[in-house]
């Protein structure tokens, strides 16, 4: 396993972070806590969660996990997240200051620690001043609840609007952003990566093998059924079988990531997580198993760097379909700097 510094603390992480939205849903607690113990064998240290992971149950899992490991958690960094509905009333949602307040209160108690070292809104929310919310998070690391606080499908205006307000109002800084990030999904090169360079802050890729997609699983024409998320539901969410399947593009980035992958002798899923690892500010890659026999897989990716001539094939067999302006070849020329 390889170490990172966690955006510009000087906290160090594993390249790899054992996401754990399928604990208590795909995942049952048994499987849950195997994946925990095998990510901690191979060196894995950190840990990503949020209070709607289950309804609460994946950080409960977690809990009592850490309860049964004596020593363990000295050794953890965990993140955890709050900004969605985990209730019926009008103050149970969003980034205001009573609802994270109970957010991160229950979230403490659910894992059974005292404090979390990585508090990160969940998304974005128009009706809260931002500057309310970085002022809980201010209050909960001067209350040692939290040691650094982040946030994640934030847009390129909304990250640096927050960065600004947290520094000239004397806050401490946002050290991370969690945004989807794969080599099916790479939109947020056209601005978020730049900030995140410009404020060092470092980035938490979600979904780095774009719902199963990039590990080959799924076939052209052919939507796929069984036990897989796009086999229970081939019109899930973002990863939806027939947009994607009907864009040429994502079998020309499956080919790509084919292609390396034979060569190298090592499966599709580790290439594209060492892809996406090696991107200009990610401090760690979130994985996303259901199955033990999947995050021993995504394990494989730990130190596998990739060679200049096979990041380029596909970087540029992935490369995002944008007009000519302002993210397009004339627009990019424009740009102070630009991604390598």
């Amino acid at each position: 396993m390889e170490y990172r510094m966690l955006g510009g603390t000087g906290t160090v992480v594993s390249a790899q972070c054992l996401g754990t939205m399928t604990f208590g849903s795909e995942s049952s607690e048994e499987v849950s806590h195997a994946q925990l113990d095998l990510f901690v064998e191979r060196g894995g240290n950190f840990i990503d969660t949020a209070d709607v992971y289950s309804r609460g149950v994946s950080e409960e899992i977690i809990g009592r996990w850490l309860a049964n490991r004596r020593g363990v958690r000295d050794q953890l960094v965990i993140a955890t997240k709050g900004r969605f509905p985990m209730g019926d009333g009008p103050n149970d949602a969003g980034l205001t200051r009573t609802h994270l307040s109970r957010a991160l209160d229950a979230s403490l108690q659910r894992l059974g620690v005292e404090t979390v070292d990585l508090y990160q809104a969940h998304a974005w929310d128009p009706l809260t001043p931002i500057e309310e919310t970085l002022a809980f998070f201010d209050d909960a690391v001067r209350a040692g609840k939290i040691r650094y606080f982040g946030v994640s499908n934030f847009l390129g205006w909304q990250l640096q609007k927050a960065v600004l307000l947290a520094r000239h109002g004397g806050r401490p800084p946002i050290v991370t952003l969690q945004p989807q990030y794969n080599l099916l999904v790479r939109d947020l090169e056209f601005e978020l990566a730049d900030v995140c360079r410009d404020e060092n802050i470092g980035i938490l890729p979600w979904s780095p093998l774009a719902g199963g997609w990039l590990t080959g699983k799924y076939v052209r024409d052919q939507p796929p059924t069984g036990a897989t998320r796009l086999g229970e539901d081939p019109q899930r969410g973002m990863e939806a079988y027939v947009p994607r399947n009907a864009q040429e593009r994502t079998w020309q980035v499956i080919d790509a990531v084919r292609q390396v992958a034979e060569a190298r002798g090592v499966s599709m899923s580790q290439v594209a997580l060492a892809w996406v690892a090696d991107r200009p500010m990610v401090s760690a890659v979130i994985l996303g198993a259901r199955t033990v026999e999947q995050l021993d897989d995504n394990l494989g990716a730990a130190g596998l760097h990739l060679s200049e001539k096979e990041t380029a094939l596909l970087t540029q067999a992935s490369a995002s379909i944008v007009s000519d302006y302002p993210y397009g070849a004339p627009g990019v020329a424009q740009r102070a700097r630009t991604l390598s």
